[in-house]
């Protein structure tokens, strides 16, 4: 009986010590309880704010951003819309999904020449870059 008690012990202590040894998930949570899309979207929505409507860029002064950030359906997302008309039909959807920080950038203006140079700016944003122009 003494040695089933102590093999008992052994191997508790056993995988308790191996259990240790594992490593950790390989995604860290989200701090504060956001998501990993949101996270993406708050980083590219501000430097978006900044650098196109707040600066008044003259390439973007025809429209106006609408920010819809605080989506429940696990999308969050920034619009451009007409300027002159908030209602309008999106020109620019920039959102992400889920639990994933991938951005995605859609609308006709991605078609119009001003598409490039929007998706380079969202691309260095969501690495992490907030300037508003690339380096040279």
């Amino acid at each position: 009986m003494r040695l089933t008690i102590a093999r008992l012990a052994l191997l508790a202590a056993a995988s308790l010590a191996l259990a240790s040894c594992q490593s950790g998930s390989k995604t860290a949570p989200a701090p504060s309880g956001k998501s990993a899309s949101l996270l993406a979207m708050e980083q590219v929505a501000i430097a978006a704010h900044k650098c196109w409507i707040a600066s008044k860029d003259p390439a973007f002064k025809a429209y106006q951003m609408a920010n819809e950030l605080n989506s429940y359906s696990g999308t969050p997302r920034f619009l451009l819309v007409p300027a002159k008309h908030y209602g309008g039909k999106p020109l620019l959807v920039v959102q992400a999904q889920g639990s994933s920080s991938k951005v995605d950038v859609f609308g006709p203006l991605m078609a119009e020449p001003l598409g490039a140079r929007i998706g380079s700016d969202i691309a260095r944003w969501q690495a992490g870059n907030p300037s508003c122009a690339a380096a040279a």
